[in-house]
């Protein structure tokens, strides 16, 4: 490159020399701020040089050796004019004596960069030839690949102004430290190569970006079931493979952005993954299909061939995401506090290899705050936090606070209950990897049906699984999802599914019997589209991919076509007295009590038939009558509470003095 300077600085000195034997004002001291009659006349008598008058221009620059500029003319494909112009335009901004000598031969002391007729006088031809001129067209490589700008467009071509991008001098000049300035805050992530000790995930998805990266300068569509399922692994498996990779995640269409995107990937060697595509991506289809670079657009709809109706663009399906290994959780984590296993305790989590740095990251951070290694409930908190989703509008989020330790259940329910949290964190393996759920369109989803009377359990058991496996429980708000009018019920549904499918969480459609109740007899406009309804969420149920749980007081009124859906149906029954006991010691386990209560306990659990959220209920009330007096809690007060939740019921209570009383 400074040989290429040093070269233009000759020919520069050439021009001077020639100019000044030719111009009677080049003595000047004003020379530049205003024209003469001699000059004038000088101008108009000049002949006109035709393309042969080149010669005096010297060689081009040679841009087949090693050095960046022939790398560059050969990525961008630059003739040898281009590349002859490209240094003319280059050279204010590498050495400054330039500015003062392109003042002077512009005839203008304050147009300090070279012009177009000045760079082509350089190359050794001029504005005459249609060829040189057709070097700035929007389309050539100079312009269309990001390497010069052409500024002043009132003016006439031959007196624009030439610069070249800051980013491109400092390319030129052997520094690719940090990305484009234009790129900043745009969503795009420069990620450099791993190498070939990278961990990887199934080789599904490094079989396809090997394909990819040996197919040289390709556009790839990747079209995915759930965002970013198979996005990651390809990543993952480009920069294995030694390439760097940009990951551009657009919020809408900035073709400014897309063409500085393009440029930084060309010259870095870099591939360009485009994820998710924004709303009405068809300008930024076009531009990325048209380069010479490979690029891979992500996203779930199927491609509109409008998008790029001249341009090759491959579609692919992309292959399913397959779990992080346990590897890289350890990895990034380093020594844990407690006595837990990382691989069990992160199975749960669908995180994509970017997902779980950050999170452990956040693991991290949050225990050098608190002074400790990172601990299983800071893990499981900052591998929730990366991955909420956003259902806000339509669920409301519950933090689990409890256990299994904390429900009273028969042996069977309970197993069952176990087993769900089984399936939750094995179905990657068992689904995936086991292939035992196949074809079909079918997802990796867990869907659980829990059906028994109110107050049995059934929302503390959804909880409970979601506490278990460390994620957070949505119970979905069913007045922001029925609507009246036709379609939006399902729409509604929809946003719910596909953000539960891209995240980690426990869905739980409390009387789930309102949406997924037995489809009717068609009688009149009404059933047909509640029976609609009814087909959109089976189709829905056999592609889900989250975790799902369905209450329900009467199981009889679920569709059977959903109950084959189903991974699970846990029956909670009505407590017997002894489980009724339980309960009781259980809801009152953190208060102060007196010493007569435990009787009292088993005497109200064999009277009062009560189920498990009722002696809640109940035993709230006995806690409040005892905060009143200020002493414990009394046999009185279990009684008092335990007949306050009979009368709610609208049950009969008999007094143990009175004359009618057994």
């Amino acid at each position: 490159m400074l040989e290429l300077i040093a070269a233009l600085r000759t020919r520069v000195a050439a021009l001077v020399d020639a100019r000044a034997a030719g111009d009677p004002t080049a003595g000047d001291p004003l020379r530049g701020l205003y024209i003469t009659e001699d000059t004038a006349r000088r101008i108009a008598a000049e002949p006109v040089r035709t393309a042969g008058d080149a010669a005096r221009g010297g060689t081009l620059p040679d841009t087949g050796g090693p050095d960046r500029l022939s790398a560059l003319a050969r990525t961008f494909g630059l003739s040898a004019l281009d590349a002859h112009v490209l240094v003319a335009a280059l050279a204010p901004d590498v050495d400054r004596g330039f500015e003062a000598l392109y003042g002077y031969l512009n005839d203008d002391v304050g147009r300090r960069r070279a012009t177009v007729a000045l760079a082509l006088d350089l190359a050794g031809t001029g504005p005459f030839d249609p060829a040189a001129r057709d070097r700035f067209h929007p389309e050539a490589p100079l312009l269309s690949g990001g390497l010069l700008v052409v500024e002043d467009a009132d003016r006439p071509l031959p007196g624009r102004a030439l610069r070249v991008p800051e980013r491109l001098v400092a390319h030129l000049l052997g520094d690719d430290s940090r990305m484009d300035a234009e790129l900043l805050g745009m969503g795009v992530e420069l990620l450099p190569p791993t190498g070939a000790d990278a961990l990887l995930p199934r080789p599904e998805p490094v079989t396809l970006a090997a394909r990819v990266a040996a197919a040289g300068p390709v556009t790839v569509h990747l079209r995915e079931r759930v965002p970013g399922a198979a996005t990651d692994s390809v990543v993952a498996a480009l920069r294995a493979a030694g390439r760097p990779v940009l990951r551009y995640r657009p919020e809408c269409v900035d073709v400014a952005v897309a063409r500085a995107l393009l440029r930084e990937a060309r010259l870095r060697g870099a591939a360009v993954v485009v994820e998710p595509l924004p709303p009405h991506p068809g300008p930024l289809v076009r531009l990325l299909a048209s380069a010479d670079a490979t690029v891979i657009l992500a996203g779930t709809d199927a491609p509109d061939p409008r998008w790029a109706p001249d341009a090759e663009l491959l579609t692919l399906d992309a292959p399913e995401g397959a779990a992080v290994p346990g590897d890289l959780w350890q990895r990034e984590l380093g020594p844990t506090e407690g006595d837990f296993d990382v691989d069990s305790a992160t199975a749960p989590y669908r995180l994509s290899g970017d997902q779980v740095r950050r999170a452990a990251r956040s693991a991290r951070a949050l225990a050098a705050f608190e002074g400790t290694a990172p601990t299983l409930a800071q893990v499981q908190r900052s591998a929730r936090l990366v991955s909420a989703p956003l259902l806000d509008s339509h669920a409301r989020r519950i933090r689990p606070a409890v256990g299994f330790a904390d429900i009273v259940l028969p042996e069977e329910p309970l197993g069952m209950l176990h087993e769900l949290t089984g399936r939750a964190r094995d179905r990657d393996r068992v689904l995936g990897e086991w292939r035992l759920r196949t074809g079909g369109g079918r997802g990796r989803g867990v869907v659980a049906l829990f059906a028994g009377e109110s107050g049995t359990g059934k929302t503390l058991g959804a909880e409970v699984v979601a506490g278990e496996l460390g994620l957070d429980l949505y119970v979905v708000d069913l007045s922001s999802v029925v609507d009246k009018y036709v379609g939006e019920t399902e729409k509604n549904l929809e946003r719910i599914f596909v953000e539960v499918d891209r995240t980690d969480c426990v869905l739980l459609f409390d009387e789930a019997d309102a949406v997924f109740g037995k489809r009717s007899e068609v009688r009149s406009s009404h059933d047909r589209y509640a029976n609609l309804e009814s087909a959109y969420l089976l189709q829905r149920l056999e592609s889900f991919a989250g975790i799902a749980v369905l209450t329900t007081n009467l199981r009889a009124n679920i569709d059977e076509a959903f109950t084959r859906r189903l991974d699970l149906v846990v029956d909670f029954p009505f407590p017997d007295a002894p489980q009724r006991v339980a309960l009781w010691h259980s809801c009152l386990a953190g208060t102060p009590k007196a010493d007569c209560v435990g009787e009292e306990i088993e005497r109200c659990a064999a009277e009062f038939e009560l189920a498990g959220g009722a002696i809640r209920s109940a035993a709230v009330t006995a806690g409040y009558r005892a905060a009143a007096r200020g002493s414990a809690v009394t046999g009185a007060d279990v009684r008092a509470g335990a007949r306050r939740e009979y009368e709610k019921a609208g049950r009969l209570v008999l007094d143990a003095g009175a004359p009618w009383a057994p």
